[in-house]
């Protein structure tokens, strides 16, 4: 199959994918870059179609019966970066339960938090160090945010992912796991914690940190010692910083 408008009724649908309206609507996302496309692929990610630029068709291959042949415009169209990546692919968002929530035993909550970049670097240190789980609680950037699945780099489907609205929800999920806040002003260090699972780590926005709700609701607090010329870390660093030390 070959599409070269942008005017084609078909690109015009999966652009407005751009927008979180019709991603929720549709239960599809876009995917950009070989890389992202091909994990995707590898984990059983379901994909609809794969635009390709001719030029580098060859190299998906193992998409070959989902592909479609395009140009530089159309890829220009479907993608949300200045420079059109070689391929663009229509993806099936995965679905989780929240009851599964239950059975891990390392889980990140991030509450409130509106970057997607950061979003996406905080899975991808996630998956690294250990997690095996990640809640977005309250009023959360969209997960599959092209910039969240650019930032990812191929990790956003190798762990539950769950956004949670509601304290009742966490209340009940979460009732028999430790639950650790991380909080500037903690009289614990980080150095010394020692995790005990099945074990909740709670971060907050950069801009407003963890809720009181949020910090009634823990059963410790951990800081990161650092240098006191130094206010504070981004919240993907610090997310990274604690994971390593405790995951």
């Amino acid at each position: 199959m070959e599409i070269t408008s942008v005017s084609n009724n078909i690109v015009k649908e999966y652009a407005k994918l751009q927008q979180k309206k019709y991603r929720n609507e549709s239960g599809k996302f876009l995917l950009e870059g070989f890389k992202a496309i091909k994990e995707a692929y590898d984990f059983g990610i379901e994909l609809e179609h794969v635009f390709v630029n001719k030029d580098n068709a060859a190299e998906y291959a193992f998409a070959s019966n989902i592909i479609i042949e395009t140009n530089e415009a159309v890829l220009s169209k479907l993608s949300t970066t200045k420079s059109a990546p070689n391929a663009v692919a229509v993806g099936v968002q995965k679905q989780y339960k929240k009851e599964d929530l239950k059975k891990l035993n390392k889980v990140v909550l991030l509450e409130n938090i509106k970057d997607a970049g950061n979003l996406g670097t905080i899975i991808r240190s996630a998956t690294a160090f250990g997690a095996d789980g990640i809640v977005l609680y309250g009023d959360c950037v969209d997960l599959y945010n092209p910039k969240c699945v650019r930032s990812s780099v191929g990790n956003l489907w190798k762990l539950p992912i769950i956004h949670i609205e509601k304290f009742s929800e966490l209340e009940d999920i979460f009732k028999d796991f430790n639950k650790l806040a991380t909080l500037p002003k903690s009289k614990h260090l980080l150095k010394g914690y020692k995790a005990k699972l099945p074990l909740l780590v709670m971060f907050g926005s950069e801009a407003d940190g963890l809720s009181e709700k949020l910090i009634n609701f823990s059963t410790d607090s951990v800081k990161i010692e650092m240098s006191q010329t130094v206010e504070s870390l981004n919240l993907a660093t610090s997310v990274a910083v604690i994971l390593y030390n405790i995951m």
